[in-house]
């Protein structure tokens, strides 16, 4: 169980001599005890700096104020981009699905377990497939059917049911494609999962792509959703080896088990504030 004085605080601004020390000695001055640290530049004569610290402060809620408006003298020398995060505090999140279930049952398994910290508000789907699945855990399903005749009506009512009520959106093999309008609304807060390691075979049908060409690696990625189509920060990769005796079908097996994988730790890592995006790509302190 996470702690209620348990809070994160991630930052990137221009390198420069000083930013851990003021940092650290104004959590210090704060009453705040530093139990991780991990920080990272991209040149440290003039390049990015990254940081998250996670730190222990009593009476957070009553306290978190008093410890922003200290903090904003610092970002402000320091050029920051900065976010304080509660951990006590769980994300909303929907996850997006279609007919297959392995991505979203490995997200729903963990949620269980509590190895996954989160509030799975909702289960969005074109389908009703899964609609027993998910509510045998309790949580609520929404099918919206999508056509291309009826996209926009669809993203419509995708929209109500979820602006303003989550922070993060999960495509779980969610086998539509969002419109730039959509995304736009959600930066860096809609996770996909891609079967294929990109930015190899990329689009539809990527088994298919990698056997014609005799892969000797079969690969998953997770990434940030952008306008631009499987080409978003990339979070999460991962591969399994196979070789000339496996076939299409046993190309998608074993990229199914890599997809689970690669999908609930990106997801995971969100959650917890570890991922840091800079331009198109991502730091993640994992």
């Amino acid at each position: 169980m996470t702690s209620s004085a348990r809070a994160r605080l991630l930052i990137s601004c221009p390198d420069r001599p000083g930013i851990v020390a003021a940092v650290s000695q104004c959590l210090c001055e704060q009453g705040a005890n530093i139990v991780h640290s991990d920080q990272h530049t991209t040149d440290p004569a003039g390049g990015v700096f990254f940081m998250r610290i996670e730190f222990d402060l009593p009476e957070l809620d009553s306290r978190g104020a008093s410890l922003t408006r200290a903090l904003e003298p610092i970002a402000s020398r320091f050029q920051m981009d900065w976010k304080l995060a509660y951990a006590a505090r769980l994300k909303p999140m929907a996850i997006f699905a279609s007919k297959e279930d392995h991505c979203l049952l490995e997200l729903l398994w963990r949620w269980r377990a509590k190895e996954m910290v989160a509030d799975i508000a909702m289960v969005v789907s074109n389908h009703t497939d899964l609609r027993g699945l998910v509510e045998a855990y309790g949580i609520p399903f929404h099918h919206i059917a999508v056509t291309r005749e009826r996209q926009d009506q669809a993203e419509a009512a995708q929209l109500q049911l979820v602006e303003g009520k989550v922070d993060l959106i999960v495509m779980a093999r969610y086998m539509r494609i969002l419109s730039p309008s959509f995304i736009r609304r959600f930066p860096n807060r809609i996770i996909n999962i891609h079967h294929s390691f990109l930015p190899a075979f990329v689009g539809a049908d990527p088994y298919a792509q990698a056997y014609s060409r005799g892969v000797k690696l079969i690969g998953a990625t997770a990434h940030y959703a952008t306008e631009t189509l499987d080409a978003g920060p990339i979070i999460e990769q991962d591969v399994e080896r196979v070789d000339h005796r496996n076939n299409v079908e046993d190309l998608k097996r074993i990229g199914r088990h890599v997809e689970r994988m690669v999908l609930a730790r990106a997801v995971t890592w969100h959650l917890e504030d570890k991922v840091l995006v800079y331009g198109n790509k991502t730091v993640v302190f994992a």
